[in-house]
C-alpha cells in the first residue's frame, strides 16, 4: 500500500494585529530553544528572516500595482529565492495563495520537507545564501555583478553577514517561518508599521532591563518624529546621520518628505528621494545590515549607508557610500551616550577629548552644508560642563559658527526604556550666523517612564505635524495650567504652539524663554577685560623683574637679594596666572547652556510650623488606629 505524500500542516492566520512586543517575544522563544540564546545571536537571525519576508510582500505589492497601470516590474529575486517559493506555508487547499509561474506557494519548502530532514537546512546553506551573497559581488572575481540593481546589491550586503542558519532544529525553523509569514504590511498602520528597527529596539530594551548584551541607546520614534516636524525636511535637501544606528533619524525623515509630496508625486521626484536624498554612517558590524534592512523595508530603495568609524573615518565598506557630498543639508542625529574615544579619533579634531558626543559635535559642524540645520540629542552634561576645554571650545565654535536657536530640555526619563537614565536635551542649530538668541523650552517637569513614554503629543505635535488643539493634549500637560485661575480662557503654550514664535516675546510663557546670548557674551568680556589688563600689567612688571634678576646674577649679587627677586617673581607669575583663570572661568560659564526655567511655578507650602506639627499628630493618629485594629483582628483570628 502506497504511503500517503507527506504534508506540513498550515498555520493559523491571525485574526487581527497583534502586540509588537508579545509578536517579536513569541518568535524569540522559539530562537531561544534552538541555538540562539544570546540577542547577539538571535537578533541578526531574526533580522534576515524578517527582512526576506517584508520584502517578499513589498515585491508582490509592487508587481500588482505595476500590473495595474501597465507597467513592467523586475523583481529584486526569483524563483525559489523568493520567500513565497521556500518559507511560505504550503497547503493544497483550494484558496491557498499561487506564485506568479502558477505554483502554490510554499511549494519549494512543501518539496524540501517531503525529501526528509536535514534539506531544508542545506537549501538554505548551501543555495539560498550563496545566491544572496552573490547580488553584492561576484564570489569569483569580487567585483560587482554588471547586472545586478542597486537594490539587489543592497540585499547582497544585508545577507553578506549571515554565513549559515543558526537554528539548529528544522521543526523550530520552520515554527519561526510560520510565525514570521503571519506578518502583513496590510495588518499594520504607519504608525506601528512593523519595521526592523522597532524589532531590534524592543529586543534591546529588554537585554537592558536584564542588564545583558544590549549596550546601545536607540532613540524613541516619537523623540526622532519631533525633531523631524521642527527641522521640516523637503525634497532637495540631503539628509544625513553620522552614527545612523537601526537608521530611525533616515526612516523618519523619509516618511515625513514623503507624506509633503502628496499622493500622486512625479517619478522624478520618488527616485530622487528614494536615491539621492538619504546618507548614513555606522560603526557597529550587527547594527549595519540592519540600519540597511530597514530602510529598504520603509521604500528607501538605495541607503546610501557607510560601514566604519565616523570619528576615525576608517571603513569597513564604503561602495554605498561612493555618491555621497562632502557637506549635508540637514543632520539629525543622536551621537552615543557616554561613549569614550581613544587617540585614534581625538587626532582628527581640533578640541581633542575622549568625549565621543563632544567629537561628534565638532565631526557635525564640519559635515553641516552652510545654511543647513542640525537637530541633535545631547546630554546634559555636555551642555552645563565648562570645566574642561575641549567642551567650552566646541560650544564656542558651534555658537559661533552655527545660530543656535533653540534647546528642548527633556524629561530625565525619556530614555530609560532604552536602559538609560541620563537627561537629554534637542539642540537646533543653523549653520551660517553667529548666534544671538537662544529660546528655550521645558518639558523636563513631564512625568515619563517605561510605562509612560514620551509622546509626540507632549511636544504639542500631530501625527502628521501638525499643532495640536489643547482637547487633543495629553492631561498631564494640562492639569497644572488648568488649574491655575490665571491661564483660564488661555491656549496651552505647547512646544509645537511656541515654535512659530522662537526668539520672538510672543515665544515666551512658563515653560519657554529666550536668553539674549551676545549680551551674556559681551557682559562676559567686559568683566574679563579689568583682570586680563591687571594681569597683563604684571606680566610686564615680570619681564623688567627677570632683566634685572639677570643682571643681579651676572653681578654675582648677593644670594638672598637674589631669592627675594625670585620669590617676588614667582608671586607675580602666579597673581597673573590666577587673574587669567579667574577671566577664564567667567569666560566659560558664558556656555553653560543648560536649560533653567525662570519661569517655573515655584511650589511653597505656607503652612505655619504650628500646622505642620498638627498635621504630623493627625497621621500619627491615623497610623496608630490602623494598627490597633490589625491587632484585633489578629486577635480575633487566633482564638
Amino acid at each position: 500500500m502506497a504511503r500517503p505524500k507527506k504534508t506540513e500542516k498550515a498555520p493559523k492566520a491571525i485574526a487581527s494585529t497583534q502586540s509588537l512586543s508579545a509578536f517579536v517575544k513569541s518568535i524569540c522563544d522559539v530562537m531561544r530553544r534552538s541555538n540562539c540564546t544570546s540577542a547577539l545571536q538571535y537578533v541578526p537571525e531574526l533580522t534576515w528572516i524578517l527582512f526576506l519576508r517584508i520584502l517578499d510582500a513589498q515585491e508582490a505589492r509592487a508587481a500588482e500595482q505595476a500590473e495595474v497601470l501597465g507597467a513592467d516590474f523586475v523583481p529584486a529575486l526569483r524563483s525559489p529565492y523568493r520567500w513565497q517559493d521556500w518559507a511560505a506555508p504550503w497547503s493544497d487547499k483550494p484558496e491557498h495563495p499561487h506564485t506568479p509561474e502558477g505554483k502554490l506557494q510554499g511549494w519549494k519548502r512543501q518539496e524540501l520537507f517531503a525529501a526528509g530532514d536535514g534539506r531544508l537546512f542545506d537549501f538554505i546553506n548551501k543555495d539560498l545564501l550563496p545566491h544572496l551573497h552573490s547580488l553584492d559581488m561576484n564570489p569569483q572575481t569580487g567585483l560587482p555583478h554588471s547586472w545586478a540593481t542597486a537594490k539587489q546589491r543592497i540585499i547582497g550586503r544585508i545577507m553578506t553577514a549571515v554565513e549559515r542558519v543558526r537554528v539548529d532544529d528544522e521543526a523550530n525553523l520552520r515554527d519561526i517561518l510560520d510565525r514570521v509569514h503571519e506578518i502583513s504590511i496590510d495588518h499594520i498602520d504607519d504608525q506601528h508599521f512593523f519595521t526592523l528597527s522597532q524589532v531590534y529596539e524592543d529586543l534591546l530594551l529588554k537585554m537592558g532591563e536584564k542588564n545583558s548584551d544590549g549596550g546601545q541607546f536607540f532613540t524613541p520614534r516619537e523623540v526622532i518624529r519631533a525633531m523631524v516636524h521642527t527641522v521640516n525636511p523637503s525634497l532637495g535637501k540631503t539628509v544625513y546621520d553620522p552614527c545612523c544606528g537601526t537608521g530611525g533619524f533616515l526612516a523618519v525623515a523619509y516618511e515625513h518628505i514623503e507624506r509633503k509630496l502628496g499622493k500622486t508625486p512625479a517619478s522624478t521626484d520618488i527616485e530622487k528621494l528614494k536615491h539621492d536624498t538619504f546618507f548614513g554612517r555606522e560603526k557597529e558590524n550587527l547594527v549595519f545590515p540592519i540600519a540597511l534592512a530597514n530602510l529598504v523595508l520603509h521604500g528607501i530603495d538605495q541607503p546610501n549607508l557607510w560601514h566604519g568609524n565616523s570619528l576615525t573615518r576608517r571603513a569597513t565598506y564604503a561602495e554605498l557610500f561612493q555618491h555621497a557630498p562632502a557637506q549635508f543639508d540637514v543632520i539629525l542625529t543622536n551621537p552615543p551616550f557616554g561613549g569614550k574615544e581613544g587617540r585614534d579619533a581625538q587626532k582628527n579634531f581640533a578640541f581633542e577629548t575622549g568625549s565621543t558626543q563632544v567629537l561628534f559635535v565638532q565631526d557635525i559642524l564640519s559635515e553641516l552644508a552652510p545654511g543647513g540645520t542640525c537637530a541633535i540629542v545631547l546630554d546634559e552634561g555636555l551642555l552645563f560642563r565648562t570645566n574642561e576645554s575641549a567642551f567650552v571650545e566646541t560650544k564656542r565654535k558651534l555658537t559661533d559658527e552655527c545660530d543656535l536657536w533653540a534647546i528642548v530640555s527633556l524629561p530625565g526619563g525619556v530614555f530609560s526604556t532604552a536602559g538609560a537614565g541620563v537627561k537629554t536635551n534637542l539642540l537646533f542649530f543653523t549653520k551660517g550666523k553667529k548666534t544671538e538668541h537662544i529660546w528655550y523650552y521645558d518639558l523636563s517637569w513631564v512625568k515619563v517612564g517605561k510605562k509612560t513614554p514620551l509622546t509626540l503629543a507632549h511636544f504639542g505635535f500631530g501625527k502628521d505635524g501638525e499643532m495640536l488643539a489643547d482637547d487633543a493634549l495629553p492631561a498631564i500637560l494640562m492639569a497644572d495650567w488648568q488649574s491655575d485661575e490665571e491661564n483660564a480662557g488661555s491656549l496651552f503654550p505647547s512646544y509645537a504652539r511656541m515654535l512659530q514664535h522662537h526668539g520672538q516675546a510672543e515665544g515666551a510663557s512658563r515653560y519657554s524663554w529666550t536668553i539674549d546670548f551676545a549680551a551674556r557674551r559681551a557682559k562676559a568680556r567686559e568683566e574679563m577685560q579689568p583682570l586680563l589688563d591687571k594681569a597683563a600689567e604684571i606680566k610686564a612688571a615680570v619681564v623688567d623683574l627677570k632683566e634685572r634678576l639677570k643682571q643681579l646674577k651676572k653681578d654675582k649679587a648677593d644670594e638672598s637679594e637674589i631669592e627675594a627677586l625670585e620669590a617676588d617673581i614667582r608671586e607675580k607669575e602666579k597673581a597673573a596666572r590666577d587673574l587669567e583663570a579667574e577671566a577664564a572661568a567667567i569666560d566659560a560659564a558664558v556656555f553653560d547652556l543648560k536649560a533653567v526655567n525662570p519661569n517655573a511655578v515655584a511650589v511653597v507650602d505656607e503652612r505655619t510650623p504650628g500646622q505642620i506639627i498638627q498635621n504630623i499628630a493627625e497621621q500619627g493618629r491615623v497610623v496608630a488606629d490602623a494598627l490597633i485594629r490589625l491587632n484585633q483582628l489578629m486577635a480575633s483570628s487566633e482564638a
